[in-house]
């Protein structure tokens, strides 16, 4: 359910939101919907960013992976505790830190990242298929 909000933005600022949600094919509230969300995140869990890709907007890592990414590394982990995080920092080449800063967040927005997560597999098991398919059309 939304509620509306009455907020005054400097002309020059409605200006550059009405231009970047224009370019994005969606609408000036949508889009500052999404920014505040995401500045609100951020804020929340310092390090974190979004950014968009191929699978649509997600969160990650400033200068670093999704945090979608982490995530499983940490589930395909043989270790468990501070050793799976350790373990994942090291293959990510990422201070600890910055790999709990991942885990916090999928802490707050479990289902979200669970999504990208299966979406991410879904295509692997498809692109799997396909490379068999073509293998064995050319065997």
């Amino acid at each position: 359910m939304t509620t509306p909000l009455s907020i005054r933005f400097d002309a020059d600022v409605l200006e550059r939101l009405r231009h970047r949600a224009e370019s994005r094919a969606t609408t000036p509230s949508g889009l500052a919907q999404r920014l505040v969300d995401e500045g609100l995140r951020s804020q929340e869990f310092p390090g974190i960013v979004f950014r968009d890709g191929p699978a649509g907007r997600r969160a990650g890592l400033a200068a670093g992976p999704d945090v979608w990414e982490l995530v499983a590394a940490v589930r395909a982990s043989q270790a468990r505790g501070d050793a799976a995080v350790d373990g994942v920092a090291a293959e990510f080449d990422l201070p600890v830190g910055r790999v709990r800063i991942a885990l916090a967040y999928y802490g707050a927005y479990a289902a979200e990242i669970d999504a990208e997560i299966a979406a991410n597999e879904r295509a692997a098991d498809e692109a799997l298929r396909a490379w068999q398919a073509q293998r064995q059309l050319l065997a």
